[in-house]
C-alpha cells in the first residue's frame, strides 16, 4: 500500500491560492505569485503585489524593483534567504495599477495566513498600500516611513517601495537610514538571524 504524504500548512495554502478566484485578478494572471524566502524567519517584507516580471516568473520582486530590493537588503545583511518576501494581493493587477479595495479584501486573507505560519516578530511594509493594510488605513508613507509600532507582540515599520525609489532617487538617503534602523532593530529583537547571541 502506497502512503501519500500529509500536505503541509503551507502546501495547503499554496493550493487555495492556486485555485482562488475570488476576485478579477484570478482571472487575468499568469502566475499565482505566493511568496518567497525562509518560512520561519522572524523578518516579514510585504509588498502590495506582482508586476509583470512577478508574474511571468511567479515569484515576489524579481523585475527592477527586486533587483533594487536585492542591493537594499544586502546593505543589512539580509535577503531572500533569511527572511520572506510576500505581497498583500497575489495575482499582478493589469498595467501594474494598484490593487483595489476589493481586491485587497479577497485576497488579504492569505496573507494574514502567511503571517499566522510564519509567525514574524518584525513586518517590514514596502510601500503605502501594504502599510494602509497591515498598520493603519490612514497611514502616510510620506510622513510615518520609517516609525516602528507594536501590534500584538509584533513590530511594524513601512518603507518607501522600490519601485518608488526607482522614480525618485530623492528618497534613497531617508531610506538608507530606514534601513539601518531596521538592521538595529533585528539585532535588538531577533539577533538570531545575524547569528548574535540574544542578551
Amino acid at each position: 500500500m502506497i502512503r501519500r504524504a500529509v500536505p503541509t500548512e503551507w502546501e495547503v495554502l499554496r493550493t487555495r491560492c492556486e485555485l482562488c478566484r475570488a476576485c478579477e485578478l484570478g482571472k487575468t494572471r499568469t502566475s499565482m505569485v505566493f511568496g518567497v524566502g525562509k518560512t520561519d524567519s522572524p523578518i516579514l517584507f510585504v509588498g502590495e503585489g506582482p508586476g509583470q516580471q512577478e508574474d511571468l516568473q511567479g515569484e515576489p520582486f524579481v523585475g527592477a524593483a527586486g533587483k533594487l530590493l536585492d542591493e537594499m537588503l544586502s546593505i543589512i545583511d539580509l535577503g531572500r534567504d533569511n527572511c520572506y518576501i510576500a505581497n498583500v494581493v497575489k495575482c499582478r493587477p493589469p498595467g501594474n495599477r494598484d490593487p483595489r479595495e476589493e481586491e485587497q479584501a479577497a485576497c488579504v486573507g492569505y496573507l494574514y495566513e502567511q503571517i499566522r505560519l510564519i509567525h514574524p516578530k518584525l513586518i517590514i511594509c514596502l510601500g503605502r498600500i501594504a502599510a494602509g493594510v497591515l498598520i493603519r488605513k490612514d497611514f502616510r508613507i510620506t510622513r510615518e516611513h520609517g516609525q516602528w509600532t507594536q501590534k500584538n507582540g509584533v513590530w511594524y515599520t513601512a518603507i518607501y517601495h522600490p519601485s518608488a525609489l526607482l522614480r525618485d532617487l530623492n528618497r534613497r538617503p531617508e531610506t538608507f537610514l530606514d534601513l539601518l534602523a531596521i538592521r538595529d532593530k533585528v539585532r535588538e529583537i531577533c539577533p538570531e538571524v545575524y547569528g548574535l547571541m540574544q542578551s
